[in-house]
């Protein structure tokens, strides 16, 4: 499921657009609600409260930003693993992968 949580653990608690991190990481919509953007992994990122405010309500080429990497739904290997979960440690032998 697309949560706030989510976002955050996919990209890591990294900023897309400058790469710093903060304590409290904020999501950004790459095409704003406002201008018919959905609440879906592919335009969904970890943003930093400074680059969320500097982009406002603007496409990331409008504001003059880019993203670090294209956001993409996870899958469930790659999201298990990102994870820091215990049911991540505890898949790892499941899967045969380590």
């Amino acid at each position: 499921h697309v949560t706030r949580q989510n976002i955050l653990r996919r990209d890591h608690r990294i900023c897309q657009y400058c790469g710093r991190t903060e304590p409290q990481m904020t999501v950004d919509h790459v095409t704003p609600r406002s201008r018919g953007g959905l609440d879906t992994w592919e335009n969904m990122v970890c943003a930093c409260s400074s680059c969320n405010s500097r982009k406002g309500d603007r496409p990331p080429e409008r504001a003059g930003m880019s993203l670090l990497r294209t956001p993409r739904k996870p899958n469930l290997i790659t999201f298990l693993f990102a994870s820091r979960s215990p049911f991540a440690e505890a898949w790892k032998s499941y899967l045969n992968l380590f």
